[in-house]
């Protein structure tokens, strides 16, 4: 049997445009010999389509979709996911289901038994779980279909079962001599070496094979990474698509030539800079914009998003804007012009000072008598924002905004100043994973024959948000090493005070870490959205109250 995985970069919603593709993926494996072709979850309207679904001609469009696809299988069978109306009285409206489709009609559908509701997922809130597992006879074999998160509950490899039943377990038990999975599994650093771990451990363990077609490209907030996989019943790779680009692959089953070489998926850095990249690329395209915008600081932060920027878009996408300060220093401006011209993108420098004084005189009467402090800093940035929103709305760029996962975490940020934008790039990156991020995108930049873009300067100086003079992030955080360490604690393993005490972190800076946290969500909550590339982003997958008076219990 010669079998085809499509992995397809659907738009959300464009259910024309994705059924286009799909028929072109389908024609595609034909010429290339396959008997099947296998898409990924929801592949007909892209993962996810959150509310589209409460729309009831969306149904109707996807039905139209599925049945227009089905008259184009002939000479072919094809696997496709899409959401169907759940018939039965009882129970949720809907279904997350895969139509095996040949010869012009639907010959079974199968349905998603495990519905996940922690994370970025929230899908008992649309589908009905699957009535009965689906095993559909094909070329003398016994295929079970499973979607996604049916493939995540084998309790020798997963650390907590979140269902009671394993999917995979019941279909081997039911006869299935192989295995497919229709997939939109969200990127996370370094999960997609646990996934091969987790596919090869299922196909072993059951004594069959399992195809693993997963969506690639990046919808709001989520990436989807691709490294869709087939391993044989020993658990020995098949065929491996490619990462963060579309791609079919298309093997045979059993192997034919078991010599072939197989593509490594990129790992640690490598990969989350091509994550990025394909994230603000996808995000820019499917929203519209041509063009984007951000401001250069001469700092760490602003060099990694204005690299990936140009990596994503094209240096003739990229405008860099400077916006220096009274407080500024010579060799912030030094900075941003290097990286600019290392870049080749444009930079406008725009001196603030002028309206900064007409603020503060403006503000005079008002703030006669206290003392300078927080309020007349955050001035500057939400002028800086006011200017780069203004060129945003003049000329319909995007502006992308800089801060770093431990700024946002701690509200080291100013809300409709540096915050203000269309997307949030590094979100999700730790000040101390920016580093090696900013070493990966210069290694990758000489590797091609072109200038280091990020300064030496700017890999080496003190962090600085340049609102006062000689100011440091550290006068008001603990150094980044310790502060991440701590968040990572905190906010994505959800550690207690105590327990982060008890790892070996002084008492008064976790409290005060934790403290910074939690009464920063209002900020948070105003952010545009940002990439996820770590197990716990801020966004839509991290639900924590405004107005809450939790605090950590006393130590000791």
């Amino acid at each position: 049997m010669r079998i085809a995985m499509a992995q397809l970069n659907p738009i959300v919603g464009d259910i024309a445009g994705n059924t286009q593709n799909i028929l072109h993926a389908i024609a595609r494996a034909k010429d290339q010999g396959a008997g099947l072709v296998i898409f990924s979850e929801l592949a007909v309207i892209g993962y996810p389509p959150r509310d589209l679904l409460l729309k009831p001609v969306v149904l109707e469009q996807m039905a139209a979709a599925v049945d227009h696809i089905s008259r184009q299988c002939v000479g072919i069978t094809a696997l496709v996911g899409f959401v169907e109306q759940n018939t039965a009285a009882v129970g949720r409206t809907l279904r997350n289901a895969a139509a095996f489709l040949r010869d012009g009609a639907i010959v079974a559908k199968g349905y998603k038994s495990l519905l996940p509701t922690y994370d970025v997922f929230d899908e008992t809130r649309y589908f009905e779980p699957a009535p009965q597992l689906q095993i559909v006879p094909f070329e003398n074999h016994k295929i079970g279909i499973s979607i996604c998160e049916d493939l995540w509950n084998d309790e020798q490899v997963v650390a907590r079962q979140l269902y009671p039943v394993n999917p995979v377990a019941r279909m081997a038990e039911a006869g299935a001599d192989m295995l497919v999975n229709l997939s939109a599994s969200p990127y996370v650093m370094g999960k997609n070496t646990f996934r091969r771990k987790l596919i090869a451990h299922q196909a072993q363990r059951w004594k069959l094979p399992v195809v693993y077609v997963n969506q690639v490209g990046a919808n709001d907030e989520l990436i989807f990474d691709g490294n869709s996989m087939a391993v044989d019943a020993n658990g020995r790779m098949l065929a491996q698509a490619k990462d963060f680009q579309e791609d079919i692959v298309t093997f045979d089953l059993p192997a034919r030539d078991t010599s072939q070489e197989l593509l490594e998926p990129r790992q640690g850095m490598e990969s989350l800079h091509a994550a990025l990249v394909m994230g603000l690329r996808d995000y820019a395209e499917k929203c519209g914009f041509a063009k984007v915008v951000l401001g250069l600081s001469g700092g760490i932060d602003s060099a990694v998003v204005a690299a990936i920027a140009v990596e994503a878009l094209g240096r003739e996408s990229v405008l860099g804007v400077a916006l220096p300060s009274r407080y500024s220093s010579e060799q912030s401006l030094i900075d941003a012009r290097q990286l600019a011209a290392a870049l080749a993108i444009k930079l406008d420098v725009i001196p603030i000072e002028e309206v900064h004084h007409a603020m503060e005189h403006t503000l005079e009467g008002l703030f006669k008598g206290t003392q300078p402090g927080l309020a007349e800093e955050n001035i500057q940035a939400r002028l800086r924002g006011n200017i780069l929103m203004a060129l945003s709305n003049k000329f319909g760029y995007l502006l992308l905004t800089t801060g770093n996962k431990s700024e946002i975490a701690t509200g080291y940020c100013t809300l409709y100043g540096d915050m203000c934008g269309g997307l949030a790039v590094i979100s999700d990156v730790p000040k101390t994973m920016v580093y090696p991020l900013a070493h990966e995108i210069n290694r990758q930049w000489v590797k091609a024959g072109r200038q280091a873009p990020i300064p030496e300067s700017s890999l080496k100086k003190a962090p600085s948000a340049d609102l006062r003079p000689n100011q440091t992030d550290q006068d008001s955080l603990p150094p980044y090493s310790v502060l991440d360490a701590i968040l990572e604690r905190y906010v994505e393993l959800e550690q207690s005070a105590q327990n982060i005490v008890a790892a070996g972190f002084d008492e008064l800076t976790v409290r005060r870490v934790i403290q910074m946290v939690d009464s920063n969500e209002y900020k948070r909550k105003q952010m545009p959205p940002g990439l996820k590339v770590t197990s716990r982003a801020f966004g839509f997958g991290r639900r924590m109250p405004i107005a809450q008076r939790y605090r950590p219990l006393v130590i000791g």
